[in-house]
């Protein structure tokens, strides 16, 4: 019984991915001059399209707006009805349909034009009276839809949402739109935590950084991180300045070797020249560095190298980075 599902389910994957190959033939002259278009646009992208492509189109402007493109959907039955007081002339239309022939998108297109909004098209039929109209028009055909009866839109919405994607990301790459723009946009939940959080908002500071002086016997800093509760100590000179670190581990590699922990001095066990991270640095950062070298804490430094905290796994997990 399970054959003729995979089967059938393996079929449209493979006809969504040629429709999807397809696209990269289409990143032509008309792909160039929308990008044009909306680069120069001062006002927003209003997207359009009815059915399943208003539901393709409800995305794409959510993508745009996300990524440096200010845009909004607006149903084209509803524009015919008060809605298209929300389009002015600053604006750029994005209107989607795979005949490029939907009534509900034709009946408010002598209303653009008058209204002098530039028009882009995305459609499945270069011919289509949608297609001619706009300045631009992205093909997003297809050769057949993965509904096996050829009804349901599959192929060509997936082909739509894909070419939205490469326009909204070709619009970002073209403005410098960098990841604390987004996160500017996504200030809420793990995504905004991850790309808006500084180690400074996160990291031990003063009195709760762990720190002995390098002259200190082994057996005071053990006692400092048991204190300090970060699984490491900080070592610093007689000037305050960083010169090396001792973690959990480094305690496991020097009880090996049968120290004496009352005579022998933390900088004669110390690991020197170890990784750190500075305080301006986004948490995401230090979450990264931890995880590539396998450790779970880090000395934080200000841009005048002085040390200035600490920072160990548990805080990142605490503040939802992780």
């Amino acid at each position: 019984m399970t054959k003729p599902f995979v089967a059938a389910a393996l079929n449209a994957i493979d006809i969504e991915r040629q429709a999807v190959e397809a696209l990269s033939d289409r990143i032509d002259d008309d792909f160039i001059r929308a990008c044009e278009v909306i680069m120069a646009c001062k006002g927003r992208v209003v997207v359009t399209g009815m059915g399943k492509s208003g539901h393709i189109g409800n995305k794409i402007a959510a993508t745009l707006a996300s990524t440096g493109t200010p845009s909004f959907f607006v149903h084209p039955g509803e524009a015919s009805h008060g809605d298209l007081g929300m389009i002015t002339s600053q604006d750029v239309v994005l209107a989607i349909s795979n005949s490029g022939n939907t009534g509900e998108v034709l009946t408010i297109l002598p209303l653009l034009k008058r209204m002098g909004a530039p028009l882009i098209s995305m459609t499945g039929n270069r011919d289509s009276t949608l297609a001619r109209e706009a300045v631009a028009n992205l093909d997003v055909s297809v050769a057949k839809e993965a509904c096996p009866l050829g009804l349901a839109p599959t192929s060509s919405t997936t082909a739509t949402l894909v070419m939205g994607d490469a326009l909204a990301v070709a619009l970002l790459e073209a403005r410098g739109f960098s990841a604390e723009d987004f996160a500017f946009s996504h200030p809420g939940g793990a995504l905004g935590r991850r790309l808006l959080l500084r180690v400074a908002d996160i990291m031990h500071t003063d009195d709760r950084i762990p720190r002995v002086r390098d002259t200190t016997p082994l057996a005071g800093a053990l006692l400092e991180i048991s204190l300090k509760g970060l699984g490491m100590t900080t070592v610093v000179n007689e000037d305050g300045q960083l010169v090396g670190i001792f973690t959990d581990g480094d305690l496991r590699r020097t009880l090996d070797r049968s120290i004496d922990i009352q005579k022998t001095l933390i900088r004669d066990v110390m690991t020197r020249n170890g990784r750190v991270i500075h305080d301006d640095q986004l948490a995401a950062e230090a979450l990264h560095v931890m995880e590539e070298l396998k450790i779970n804490a880090l000395p934080v430094l200000n841009r005048e190298e002085q040390l200035v905290g600490a920072l160990n796994m548990h805080d990142l997990l605490r503040a939802g980075v992780i």
